[in-house]
């Protein structure tokens, strides 16, 4: 009964270890194109040389643990007027109209049992760019960081004794 519950224990061990270590590899990341979205926006134009700024259309980061994506209805404050005669401008203007939201694809994806609470580190003054590169200079958005474990215990690690926002170490946090 021993040998049994032991091999038992080892076999189960060796599944874990390996979905672990191939779900490692389902993440694209260092890839420098993104997916193609519904409308070509392009952030070097908005957020570089026009400086806006992320949380103008990503409102949600500051105040929930999700970033939202912008409604349609964000986009429309200033292209209700502004180069109104443009092909990606008169697809969004199309959407709005009939009352739809763009429906952009997803670049950013965690497994089911990782939660990022966006709030917590927008309040803790990282900057966007600390975990989603420079977006700023990207024509088109694309996953910039692995996303892996080690890569956010590595931050957590240098940012332990932050005296006003320190990290934490407790597992909990991100695998609830």
């Amino acid at each position: 009964m021993k040998k049994a519950l032991l091999v038992l224990l080892i076999a189960t061990t060796c599944a874990a270890a390996t979905v672990a270590f191939t779900q490692s590899f389902t993440m694209q990341s260092g890839e420098t194109r993104g997916p193609k979205q519904p409308i070509n926006f392009p952030h070097n134009l908005h957020a570089g040389k026009l400086g806006i700024n992320c949380l103008y259309c990503h409102y949600g980061a500051e105040k929930s643990p999700i970033a939202n994506i912008p409604p349609v209805s964000t986009c429309m404050g200033c292209h209700k007027l502004a180069v109104t005669d443009r092909p990606e401008i008169q697809k969004l203007t199309g959407y709005f109209e009939r009352g739809e939201q763009i429906p952009w694809v997803e670049v950013y994806r965690l497994p089911d049992y990782v939660k990022f609470n966006h709030k917590r580190h927008v309040r803790a003054g990282f900057a966007c760019q600390q975990c989603h590169g420079p977006v700023q200079a990207m024509a088109v958005v694309y996953q910039y960081p692995p996303l892996k474990m080690g890569w956010c215990v590595t931050c957590h690690r240098q940012n332990l004794d932050n005296p006003d926002h320190p990290a934490t170490m407790d597992c909990l946090v991100c695998h609830h």
